[in-house]
């Protein structure tokens, strides 16, 4: 049986990568593995990991100047972690027929080393926010395939020479669910509180604002979706705290169908919501250095679909209130996150080229 791995750099890329990777083995008797360059543990039975992965304290956050952060993740070894990811890529040549990066041009930089074809799924830049570099194009452009995450990105890479593709939105697909929440009254609120070591202290955050929100607003019901990266236990003292808030650890799919809100700290979550044309409200912590760069691009890229409020309680159960009883403003950022996201089908399309590169073996 041949193989392909998939190299990832964040814990969304990771959830894309095997969304990609299940359609890869509905297709072809192929395997497929996961190497996350950040965070550990984000594969699964069958995308099982591989090579060195360890958490670091930035959760993969080090852009535009964090230097603090990656100061963090120096002091608990990243260095040896990068060398020793190095050494690994350097030695599957003859292991795997095909490698995917999923991520940005570093993630590609990393996949080059494996001196094997490859394909690079970008999912970190986009027109919206910001064009992809000369030194990030210098660094796909030897991609078998260049699939990106929306069209208006694949037609300016295309004016500057390089084969890209947006057949759909992989974040769309992850929407798919056989199983969904069954809301127990007409104020659905899904609150995502992301996948890294954070989640738990923004998972307080977050409930302890929708009680205050459920106590002016009637019919609320919020549930909270738990990323499997996660230690469920360590939510415990929040749904004792806020009784009445209801713990999802199913795929995010289940919540967001039918939900009217969505209150979320998370990247590719908060994406997916206003993919689902959920409208999303995060919030803005003070002195955290992702209401700078990281915030802002979210904002960038989901334009009208989310709206950022103060984290003070009081202040953010005020807009949120306010949003709640504004039909027709959530109406216009549902409509709004599904025209932003477009449509799916990325991950069917990722797929079929994979096999093609691959299948039948040589």
């Amino acid at each position: 049986m041949s193989a392909v791995l998939f190299v990832t750099n964040g814990h969304g890329e990771a959830a894309i990568a095997k969304r990609i990777a299940r359609d890869v083995r509905g297709l072809a008797p192929l395997a497929t593995e996961h190497f996350g360059l950040v965070g550990e543990g984000l594969g699964g039975a069958d995308f099982p990991d591989v090579g060195p992965q360890r958490a670091m304290p930035s959760g993969g956050l080090v852009a535009m100047g964090n230097v603090r952060a990656f100061a963090r993740d120096l002091g608990a070894g990243w260095l040896g972690l990068f060398a020793a990811q190095v050494r690994f890529l350097r030695s599957v040549r003859r292991r795997y027929a095909l490698v995917v990066a999923v991520g940005d041009a570093y993630a590609a930089a990393l996949t080059r080393m494996t001196r094997l074809p490859w394909i690079f799924v970008g999912t970190a830049k986009s027109e919206y926010v910001s064009p992809y570099a000369e030194i990030e194009r210098r660094v796909v452009v030897a991609a078998k395939r260049i699939f990106v995450r929306d069209a208006a990105t694949a037609a300016a890479l295309r004016r500057r020479g390089l084969r890209a593709e947006a057949p759909g939105n992989v974040i769309v697909d992850l929407l798919v669910e056989e199983r969904g929440y069954d809301w127990p009254r007409p104020v659905r609120i899904a609150l995502l509180p992301g996948s890294r070591e954070r989640a738990y202290a923004d998972a307080e955050r977050i409930a302890a604002i929708v009680d205050r929100v459920a106590a002016r607003v009637p019919g609320v019901a919020a549930v909270m979706s738990l990323a499997p990266n996660l230690e469920p236990a360590r939510f415990g003292p929040v749904f004792e705290r806020h009784p009445a808030i209801a713990a999802w650890p199913g795929g995010i799919g289940g919540i967001l169908a039918g939900a009217t809100l969505a209150i979320g700290q998370a990247g590719t979550a908060n994406e997916a919501a206003a993919a689902s044309g959920v409208p999303v409200v995060a919030l803005e912590l003070s002195g955290d250095r992702r209401d700078g760069w990281y915030r802002m691009r979210q904002e960038r890229l989901l334009a009208e679909a989310m709206v950022v409020v103060p984290g003070e309680p009081e202040a953010a159960t005020e807009a949120i209130v306010a949003l709640l009883n504004d039909r027709a403003r959530l109406a216009r950022m549902a409509a709004a996150g599904r025209e932003r996201m477009g449509p799916g089908g990325g991950a069917a399309a990722i797929a079929q080229a994979v096999v093609e590169l691959v299948w039948p073996p040589a």
